[in-house]
C-alpha cells in the first residue's frame, strides 16, 4: 500500500515521516516533488541547488518513481501541498491512502518565520489545502492531537487506512535518517535531536503584526479542515 501524507511545512510532518519510517514494513520518501516544484516555479528556497540535484525535476518522472515496485509492503510519501502546483497531475494519488495533516496556522507561521524571513500563504501550504483535499479526500489529523496522545492517535490513524499499528512508530534514533531529503541540514535540526514525539503544545504563540494578514487568511482554511479531523475511536 501507499500512504500519501499531505501537509504544509512545519506541521509535524517530518516527525510523522520518522514514525512511519521506523516501521520494518515501511519505506519513507521525503517530499519527492520538491525539486520538480522548485524547477517549475523558480522559487528561491534554502538549499535549492542541492535539492534540484538530488531529485528528478520532471513531474512525470517523479510519478513514475512513485508507481514503481516497492521494496517493502508500505510506501510512505511525505508530501507538501504547496509543491503540487496546479498543472501537476494528482490522479496518481487516487491509488493511495490519502491523509491530511494540519496544524494551527499561528504555530506554523511562528515556526516557519524562524527559518525564513519572507512568508506567503503559498509557502506554508494553506493555499493548496482545500484543493488537495477536495481532489483526494481522506482522514484529517491535527498535529496537536498526535502530540497530546501519540499512541492512541496513531493507532486510530493506522486503523483508518487499513494498517496495523506498530509500537515502533512511537520512538526513533536521534540524528539524520537515510531517507532525509537533501534540504534536511537547513530544516530538520530540531527533529534530528528528537527520539519521539514532543509533548502537548502550550498556548498559541503571538503572531507578529507583519504576519497578521497571513494568519487571517490561513485560519478559515485550518478551521474548515479541523472540523473534519480524526478523533479517537
Amino acid at each position: 500500500m501507499k500512504i500519501a501524507m499531505w501537509s504544509g511545512p512545519r506541521n509535524l510532518s517530518t516527525a510523522m515521516m520518522y514514525a512511519f519510517g521506523n516501521r520494518s514494513d515501511c519505506e519513507a520518501w521525503d517530499e519527492p516533488f520538491y525539486a520538480a516544484y522548485l524547477a517549475a516555479t523558480g522559487a528561491d528556497h534554502p538549499m535549492r541547488t542541492e535539492t534540484i540535484a538530488s531529485q528528478p525535476v520532471d513531474v512525470l518522472d517523479v510519478i513514475a518513481d512513485i508507481r514503481a515496485p516497492q521494496d517493502r509492503p508500505v510506501r510512505y510519501l511525505k508530501l507538501m501541498t504547496h509543491h503540487m502546483v496546479p498543472d501537476f497531475p494528482l490522479d496518481w494519488a487516487k491509488d493511495c491512502a490519502n491523509v491530511h495533516l494540519i496544524r494551527h496556522p499561528a504555530r506554523v507561521i511562528a515556526s516557519y518565520a524562524a527559518k525564513r524571513e519572507t512568508i506567503t500563504l503559498d509557502d506554508i501550504g494553506f493555499a493548496e489545502v482545500a484543493r488537495i483535499y477536495d481532489a483526494l479526500p481522506g482522514p484529517v489529523i491535527d498535529s496537536a492531537d498526535i502530540r497530546a496522545d501519540p499512541a492512541p492517535m496513531l493507532r486510530t490513524l493506522c486503523a483508518e487506512v487499513g494498517l496495523l499499528f506498530d509500537p515502533a512508530m512511537l520512538t526513533w534514533q536521534a540524528g539524520p535518517k537515510t531517507f532525509d531529503g537533501a534540504w534536511a541540514p537547513h530544516w530538520y535540526d530540531a527533529v534530528h535531536r528528537s527520539t519521539g514525539f514532543a509533548g502537548a503544545e502550550g498556548e498559541l504563540p503571538e503572531v507578529a503584526q507583519a504576519h497578521r494578514g497571513l494568519l487571517d487568511a490561513a485560519l478559515p482554511i485550518y478551521e474548515a479542515m479541523w472540523a473534519r479531523r480524526l478523533k479517537l475511536r
